[in-house]
């Protein structure tokens, strides 16, 4: 038989990710005001078409590579020339034309500008082969340098950082990493030492270290910590930096670009990592290279924290945004794959169907959750924020990021498996998406990282008792004659707000923090998605009945009553089970003297 003879498979068709996206546009709806949205929604509606069409098309074939990393010339003269494809280059540039991250320090739309930036993110980086990682950091470095940079700073650098014009824009990296620890920055190597001179940017240093993970090594700039105190002051000695990659920074445009190496900034070699094959990331040694300080003396780790926050929600939307690509292939195939001898569509098949419908409970719960915290942040941006609700985005922002990497890669999965040996296949996209997701899971803090910073915060009791009141206050508006329908994910949710209560008061369990955090983000996004199901019952939207159901299925089938579970678990003798586990693991007292 010929090729072409026989049963012939039907391609899934391409639909556009924000119109057939049945989460996004309601949630923006509920969420914007009436004018704004109207406003917004042709914008995404655009997007979402380009997406299919123009911004694929960019990232398909060889015009994305894996970047390549020249460090002699023919002379034997150390260059370090970083060599990025075309098609990175061309999806950086889409993200910053788009408005990533200008409309965030635009505010045409006020605090509501947050969920509007971030929502085209969601829309684009599924196919966007992680440009929004240096995009990421650029906006975190905007915010630093917007809160605490130097008049010349705001000047000169804030506005490249904010450019739509790719001719003129700066991105940014971020140099915490090194070898001594990895989010534990108290091993700081790096030295930064004054020149005793003031730049036209800051107080100048220099800096000689080794940042073992630079990622975005392609970009203009970066913040950078370093100490400037004792070792012995472990993070309290260390202060935050802005480093040109190359010097001079400031130049006219007719000027050649200076030779990589002119700030004494050596490129060791590229990462070869797991996923974002793409995305340039490095081992950098740092020989005396020039750096102007940012802010305060000996306060980096504070200085740098709105880096931090920022990219924490920028990688919780792309765990969402991959997971939203990887669920629309699943949902599209299912609409045209046939079984049963062609008599019969997979998405016929109840078996099928409820295996998708598991993935969107995933999805629904993460996008009102990450969109919920990024509303509290545009607020914070606007000084529009309550202290309740600063508090509750000091505890949700780890949460979010940890819950969306652990919750999104496995739906991925679910998701390629319901295509069968087709979703196996390179071409389609779910091998890169899952590759890519992992790094969520890491980049930005390991989810038992966060869960330690979410105990800290919650140590605070004004911090724990501002999200157990939002939560009750939600369950609280909701209308009796709903609030009898949902009695029993209701007292499920009440369950686990006890449990948390308790839990994350001092002193806090040392097994108790990373399944706490699981907990929290079972929590919190069934309070956005109980939110988003009143607005829709009272105000009689056509999918209020589906926005219920999403409500009680996700606390009684998504997992929540396993997860206060294993918060009660992890209280119980702690420390018995704690020596269990080290045996588990590493063998009990006769295998250690072996």
């Amino acid at each position: 038989m010929r090729v072409e003879d026989g049963f012939q498979p039907i391609a899934f068709p391409e639909e556009n990710p924000y119109t057939s996206d049945l989460v996004l546009p309601s949630l923006l709806k509920r969420t914007i005001p009436r004018s704004a949205f109207n406003e917004i929604e042709p914008d995404l509606e655009r997007l979402g078409a380009d997406v299919i069409t123009t911004i694929r098309a960019m990232g398909s074939g060889n015009r994305v590579a894996p970047p390549r990393l020249i460090q002699y010339d023919q002379w034997g003269r150390r260059v370090d020339e970083l060599e990025t494809s075309e098609g990175w280059r061309d999806l950086k540039a889409v993200g910053q034309k788009e408005g990533l991250p200008a409309i965030f320090y635009e505010r045409k739309y006020q605090e509501h500008s947050r969920s509007y930036g971030f929502a085209k993110m969601m829309i684009i980086v599924g196919d966007s082969h992680e440009v929004f990682c240096p995009l990421s950091m650029t906006d975190g470095t905007a915010r630093v340098i917007e809160l605490i940079g130097s008049a010349e700073m705001k000047e000169k650098i804030l506005p490249r950082l904010i450019s739509r014009d790719p001719a003129v824009a700066f991105t940014s990296g971020q140099w915490m990493t090194e070898r001594p620890g990895g989010s534990d920055v108290s091993q700081t190597e790096t030295v930064a030492t004054p020149t005793g001179k003031n730049n036209v940017l800051g107080p100048e240093y220099t800096l000689n270290g080794f940042k073992w993970f630079s990622s975005a090594t392609d970009s203009h700039i970066s913040v950078a910590l370093a100490r400037t105190g004792s070792v012995q002051d472990g993070s309290r000695g260390l202060s935050l930096f802005f480093v040109p990659l190359r010097l001079p920074l400031l130049r006219a445009p007719s000027e050649p670009l200076p030779p990589a190496t002119s700030n004494n900034i050596f490129v060791h070699r590229l990462k070869n990592k797991i996923g974002t094959h793409t995305l340039p990331t490095a081992e950098l040694s740092l020989d005396g290279s020039e750096a102007y300080l940012i802010g305060a003396l000996n306060q980096g780790v504070k200085n740098i924290s709105p880096v931090l926050n920022i990219t924490r929600l920028w990688s919780s939307i792309a765990s969402i945004g991959g997971l939203r690509k990887c669920l629309a292939i699943a949902t599209a195939y299912a609409k045209v794959r046939t079984i049963n001898g062609g008599t019969r569509l997979l998405q016929d098949s109840p078996l099928h169907v409820s295996q998708l419908a598991a993935i969107s409970l995933v999805y629904r719960a993460l996008t009102h959750l990450t969109f919920g915290v990024i509303r509290l942040l545009g607020k914070a941006e606007c000084d529009v924020a309550s202290p309740d609700e600063l508090r509750r985005l000091r505890m949700l922002t780890p949460t979010a990021k940890a819950f969306a990497a652990e919750k999104a890669c496995a739906g991925m999965e679910e998701a390629m498996t319901a295509l069968g040996g087709a979703g196996y296949m390179e071409e389609n996209g779910f091998g890169r998406a899952i590759r890519d997701s992992l790094v969520e899971k890491i980049w930005e803090g390991t989810t038992t990282v966060l869960a330690l910073d979410l105990a800290r915060a919650a140590q605070d009791p004004a911090t724990l008792n501002s999200f157990l009141s939002w939560v009750k206050e939600v369950i609280s508006s909701c209308p009796l004659d709903l609030r009898a329908r949902l009695r029993e994910p209701l007292d499920v949710l009440n369950d686990a707000l006890s449990e948390l209560a308790g839990s994350l008061k001092k002193p806090i369990a040392p097994l108790v923090p990373r399944p706490a955090l699981i907990l929290t983000g079972f929590v919190a996004s069934s309070a956005f998605l109980l939110e988003h199901a009143i607005w829709a019952y009272v105000g009689r939207e056509n999918d209020r009945e589906t926005d219920v159901e999403v409500f009680q299925r996700w606390i009684l089938e998504g997992g929540m009553v396993a997860a206060i579970e294993d918060v009660r678990r992890a209280n119980l003798d702690g420390q018995t089970r704690a020596t269990a586990n080290s045996t588990i693991v590493f063998g009990g007292l006769s295998r250690a003297k072996l």
